[in-house]
């Protein structure tokens, strides 16, 4: 996995040894992001489900001023700072490792420019991040990443890519 775009691009990135983790696919975070180019500008970014860090750290690349990212899977965890520490952007990130759903559910409105969310597809997780976004709007953009069949309200912007869907909200 690498960085696609920006002042990183083409940086190789570590992932966990972890059936479970399941990193953005290029050509999903190169859309993503894409579609995203105008709000990336000095952007407060929000990486929920962290994982790796791809989609946060990818922002970073392409502009962002600083990225909070949230995860609490020791293997996800130590590929995340890893790949921090790589980039040497300590200084613009911060992780937190906790469980992503109590961590929106604390935050004030538009504490974020952007916010990513990612879940593993057969949980719910995601239908409570998109129900808590509309309800505090935490973010002015929520992106999400989702398998194709998790019906979730329409957004702004969406996308298929095989299996997987990206929804895009702007509030």
């Amino acid at each position: 996995m690498r960085i696609v775009g920006g002042k990183f691009k083409d940086r190789n990135l570590t992932s966990p040894n972890d059936a479970r983790v399941r990193p953005t696919a290029e050509v999903v975070r190169v859309a993503m992001l894409t579609a995203l180019e105008a709000d990336l500008k000095d952007a407060r970014i929000l990486d929920l489900f962290a994982g790796t860090g791809a989609l946060g750290l990818e922002a970073l690349s392409r502009g962002a001023k600083f990225v909070d990212f949230v995860e609490f899977r020791p293997s996800s965890l130590h590929a995340l700072k890893a790949n921090i520490a790589l980039l040497r952007v300590l200084k613009k990130t911060r992780v937190f490792k906790k469980d992503a759903l109590p961590f929106v559910a604390a935050l004030e409105p538009d504490r974020y420019d952007i916010a990513f969310a990612d879940p593993p597809y057969e949980s719910r997780m995601l239908d409570r991040v998109v129900e808590t976004w509309h309800q505090r709007r935490f973010s002015r953009v929520l992106a999400v990443e989702h398998a194709r069949g998790h019906e979730l309200p329409a957004g702004a912007w969406r996308r298929a890519y095989d299996d997987t869907i990206v929804t895009i909200y702007r509030s």
